[in-house]
């Protein structure tokens, strides 16, 4: 595992932010920062898929993508790379991650943290209706989203939605936080597209990770 902190202050909660970070760029770290500080979070850790279940394979290799998020939080403290989904190989599914890590942390809370957008989704995951067990739910408002009104989903955040972020640390999981943040409308498509039409991707990523993918020729 790589750069996960050693001293972790068990009564706060530990963030699971999962995705392809095909590139990583400020959207994903503003939004980890954010959720760092205001969720009182003993870190964030990010963690990149090895196979997506639910869209095409990332561009970039797993050993690139980690090499970014390695640079890219490098001086950060509270925001930490785990790479368990790149070394396990095969397909990455959220509830298998979930699974290890309370594995690991035993009664440490959990937070799953996920795009409001993501939501109507859920039942979609492999064995969604046991992620509430494993992990609280961290939800990121996302623009014009409004959360389901009937149905499954809508029935969970119902049942366990709570408006005060220091509960988190009360219970391993069980819970469902909307926590406000600042959103940037970056996408790592539209990053792709830049490079590949030779249009330059500063101020959308950091210079370290600029660096690595102009060295390594990604998305070219």
């Amino acid at each position: 595992m790589s750069n996960i902190s050693s001293l972790i202050q068990t009564n706060k909660p530990i963030g699971i932010l999962g995705g392809t970070f095909d590139p990583i760029h400020f959207g994903h770290l503003r939004s980890a920062l954010e959720l760092y500080e205001h969720c009182d979070l003993a870190e964030v850790r990010l963690i990149p898929c090895g196979t997506p279940p639910d869209r095409p394979a990332p561009q970039a290799s797993r050993e690139a993508r980690l090499d970014m998020l390695q640079l890219a939080v490098a001086d950060q403290p509270g925001l930490v790379v785990d790479d368990r989904e790149i070394k396990r190989g095969g397909i990455s599914y959220t509830i298998d991650t979930l699974t290890s890590l309370r594995e690991e942390v035993g009664e440490q809370p959990l937070c799953l943290i996920i795009g409001a957008d993501r939501l109507k989704t859920l039942p979609d995951w492999r064995h969604w209706e046991q992620l509430i067990a494993l992990s609280h739910l961290l939800i990121m408002p996302r623009p014009g989203y409004v959360a389901p009104t009937e149905g499954p989903v809508a029935d969970l955040v119902i049942e366990h939605t709570i408006n005060d972020a220091a509960l988190l640390r009360h219970t391993p999981a069980g819970q469902i936080f909307f926590s406000p943040i600042t959103q940037l409308e970056i996408a790592a498509t539209d990053i792709r597209d830049h490079i590949k039409q030779g249009r330059s991707p500063r101020y959308l990523l950091p210079e370290p990770v600029i660096h690595f993918i102009n060295k390594q020729r990604l998305y070219l």
